[in-house]
């Protein structure tokens, strides 16, 4: 028997299925090392993350990308291993160990089955403690960071993200790359390095997360053993390591980077948006969700589904202590271009202008929701999940109510969020392109002050 399916009716969704997040407990050892320990008796590994206060942030003057810099060289030597000794060893343990830095924090982890955590913790606390930075390694690492960079501005997706926020946060630390930028890499030396670690690595500054095959007593134990003894100067970065800025000029800007070679055009349209402790984070959350943040939002289905501009667009919010960016990405055909920017313009206008309409709410309240499991199910997922909420100061509670609290969220919740926080006085537009196609229909769009930029690694700070 056939059965006809009416394909513009939008299936409804299901039940939210019932789920719990990973119960919790912590502890502080004396030499103030915070201990959190997260049973999960049913998967045969244990991961363990450490959190330090050390994010790019609060990277020195001049010293752009130290912190990161100093995370990807943390496996390269220490005592009398050098970093291929090091991944033997992690190797012959069955894991590997990664470290990196972003805006907030720096971040190691291992995953290792339970027979093996005590000698994977043990080499994993000896690199957190007393790296050596080998002047050859950190000269290769500083290398392969001016190779990427290289790539990326090479490259229009990459160019168009490291420009935006260079003209977003003109003079201020987000304005520059996490990785640093050329100059400032060049000058990163190991006694940067060493420097660095020595003021943002310690007990005090180091949270430890067990999530996995593992009691608390010992995890508890396992942490006193290894690193009870570490002392350290290093201090929580505190206000230094938040970045405050506001968008400079406060005004709608139409910029176009030069690419002319490039086949189409890679847009970014957005502005300053908010730090990830805004009381409003959920409406937000949701009213993106909405706006670009899913397949299903009104910026996709304008650009991809109804007028055929591209593959894809998408809207977010980047949490961080500091006010984040707000910005619309996508990539579109180059005789478009100036269509798509009017239809992305309409877009944030339509929803300040309006509520969402219920149908709009439930679907992205029902997809936040119902996905929320699906991103714990793994120790590391449990684990990197419990340290963003202690960059932020949420705690584990926040997990077990986060469902409820979306669900909760109306559609006058959702249109405030928008009219607060979408600001098209301030948006600036930027499009990676050949200004000989993009350049004039852009500028007829008559969004504020438009003009055509190098694609140089350093944005002006007046632009």
């Amino acid at each position: 028997m056939s059965r006809t399916v009416n394909s513009a009716v939008r299936p409804s969704p299901g039940a939210v299925r019932p789920y719990q997040f990973p119960e919790t407990a912590e502890t502080t050892l004396p030499n103030g090392l915070r201990v959190v320990v997260a049973p999960m008796r049913r998967l045969p590994i244990v991961t363990v993350l450490a959190l330090v206060d050390a994010g790019a942030a609060g990277d020195p003057a001049a010293h752009d990308g130290v912190a990161a810099l100093t995370a990807r060289t943390l496996a390269e030597g220490s005592g009398a291993l050098d970093g291929a000794a090091i991944a033997d060893r992690f190797e012959g343990l069955g894991t590997s160990f990664d470290a990196s830095a972003d805006w907030d924090s720096t971040v190691a982890r291992v995953t290792v089955t339970p027979s093996r955590l005590e000698a994977a913790f043990s080499l994993f606390s000896q690199l957190l403690r007393a790296p050596s930075f080998p002047a050859a390694d950190v000269a290769r690492r500083r290398e392969e960071r001016l190779d990427d960079l290289a790539q990326l501005l090479a490259e229009p997706r990459g160019l168009a993200d490291i420009r935006f926020t260079g003209f977003v946060y003109a003079g201020a630390r987000y304005g520059r790359p996490i990785g640093g930028q050329a100059a400032s890499v060049r000058r990163l030396e190991r006694e940067a390095l060493r420097a660095f670690h020595a003021a943002h690595y310690g007990p005090r500054t180091t949270t430890l997360f067990f999530v996995g095959d593992i009691t608390v007593d010992a995890a508890v134990a396992l942490a006193a053993r290894h690193m009870g003894d570490w002392t350290s100067s290093a201090a929580a970065a505190g206000s230094a390591g938040v970045v405050h800025a506001t968008m400079r000029p406060e005004s709608r800007r139409t910029r176009i980077v030069t690419k002319a070679d490039a086949p189409q055009s890679e847009l970014r349209v957005g502005h300053v948006g908010v730090a990830r402790s805004h009381p409003d984070y959920l409406a937000i959350t949701v009213m993106n969700a909405i706006l670009g943040g899913l397949f299903s939002s009104r910026i996709n289905l304008n650009l991809r589904e109804r007028h055929a501009f591209t593959y894809g667009a998408s809207s977010g919010f980047d949490a961080r202590r500091g006010a984040g960016p707000f910005v619309v990405s996508t990539a579109v055909k180059s005789e478009v271009t100036d269509r798509a920017v009017q239809e992305i313009l309409r877009e944030i206008d339509a929803m300040r202008a309006a509520p969402p309409t219920v149908a709009e709410l439930s679907l992205a309240t029902e997809y936040l929701a119902g996905v929320f499991p699906i991103r714990f199910e793994t120790t590391a997922a449990v684990a990197g999940a419990l340290a963003g909420a202690t960059v932020h100061g949420l705690g584990a509670e926040w997990f077990r109510t986060y469902r409820d609290r979306v669900q909760a969220i109306t559609v006058e919740d959702v249109h405030r969020a928008a009219q607060e926080q979408l600001d098209p006085a301030r948006l600036l537009v930027l499009a990676v392109g050949d200004p000989a196609t993009i350049g004039a229909p852009l500028e007829a769009l008559g969004h504020g002050d438009c003009a055509v930029v190098s694609a140089t690694d350093d944005p002006t700070e007046d632009a």
